[in-house]
C-alpha cells in the first residue's frame, strides 16, 4: 500500500526542492526580501510537538531553514520543544487563536494576544505571528486585527495579510490533501496560480518537473505525517471524520 503524509514522504518533499534550486527562507526573511527562487516551509503546530521536532531535525541536517508556529494551548505549547526547535536554527512564530479563545471579545483578546506573546518572546524574538483557522468557531481570529495593529507590537508579518500571492504560489495540507478547498474554512488565500496538487508524490513529481512557480510557500501540519502504521492510521481515521463534519458546516 502506497501511504501519503509520512516523514519519509516529507523528506522527499525537501530532497526536490534542494535538488531544484529552491532557496529555503524563513517567513521573517522572505519579507524582509521577497525575491529570488524560494520556498517558505511554514509549520502550524496544531498539536502533537514532537512531530515537529522530527520535523525540524530532518530541515537542520540538510542545512534549511523554516518557520514553525506554535499555540499557546498546552497541545502545541511545549517550552522544551520550542527551545530545541529554536537551537536547530528555525524561526519560531505564535499561532494566536485568541479572539475564538475569548468567545468573540475584542478587548479581552487583544489584552491575552499581548500577554501570550509576551510569555513566546521569553523563549524566542518573535516577529511573526499567523492565525489559527479554529475551523469549527464562529470567530475568524484574524478579525482582531480589524480593530488592533499588530505591528505596533514589533511584528513585521502575518502572511495571510502581508504576503503578495499573486507571486508566490501557496500550498497547504489543511484537512490531510494539498488545497483541499472544500474543508479549508479559513486557511485559504486569493492566489493567481490555479495548480492541482492530487498526492504529495505529484507535488514532488511537480517540483521537480519545474511546474512550479519560482514562489512557494509549503504550509504543514507536522501531527498529520507519520510513519508508523498505528500513528499514521489514526491521523487518517480521525480527518476524514474532520472533514466530514466540516463538509457538513459548509452545507448549511
Amino acid at each position: 500500500m502506497m501511504r501519503d503524509f509520512t516523514i519519509l514522504t516529507y523528506t522527499e518533499v525537501i530532497e526536490a526542492l534542494l535538488q531544484s534550486g529552491y532557496a529555503f527562507r524563513t517567513l521573517h526573511d522572505y519579507l524582509m526580501k521577497p525575491s529570488g527562487k524560494s520556498v517558505i516551509l511554514r509549520h502550524d503546530v496544531d498539536r502533537a510537538p514532537l512531530n515537529s521536532m522530527r520535523f525540524a531535525q530532518i530541515e537542520h541536517d540538510k542545512a534549511i531553514q523554516s518557520t514553525y508556529f506554535f499555540r499557546i494551548v498546552r497541545q502545541s505549547y511545549n517550552p522544551q520543544i520550542i527551545k530545541q526547535i529554536i537551537m536547530l536554527g528555525h524561526e519560531v512564530g505564535y499561532h494566536y487563536e485568541d479572539l475564538d479563545l475569548c468567545n468573540g471579545d475584542f478587548e479581552k483578546a487583544y489584552d491575552s494576544f499581548r500577554v501570550n506573546l509576551d510569555k513566546l518572546r521569553k523563549l524566542y524574538p518573535v516577529v511573526t505571528i499567523c492565525m489559527h483557522g479554529s475551523p469549527l468557531s464562529k470567530y475568524d481570529n484574524r478579525s482582531l486585527w480589524q480593530k488592533y495593529d499588530y505591528k505596533s507590537l514589533g511584528i513585521i508579518g502575518e502572511p495571510y495579510f502581508d504576503i503578495d500571492y499573486s507571486k508566490l504560489f501557496y500550498i497547504t495540507d489543511t484537512g490531510r490533501k494539498w488545497n483541499y478547498r472544500e474543508v479549508s474554512f479559513r486557511d485559504k488565500v486569493d492566489s493567481s496560480f490555479k495548480l492541482d496538487i492530487n498526492s504529495t508524490k505529484h507535488l514532488i513529481s511537480l517540483i521537480q518537473n519545474g511546474e512550479l512557480p519560482d514562489q512557494l510557500m509549503i504550509n504543514t501540519h507536522p501531527q498529520r505525517w507519520n510513519d508508523g502504521w498505528a500513528k499514521w492510521l489514526r491521523e487518517l481515521v480521525m480527518q476524514r471524520v474532520k472533514n466530514q463534519v466540516k463538509k457538513t458546516l459548509t452545507r448549511k
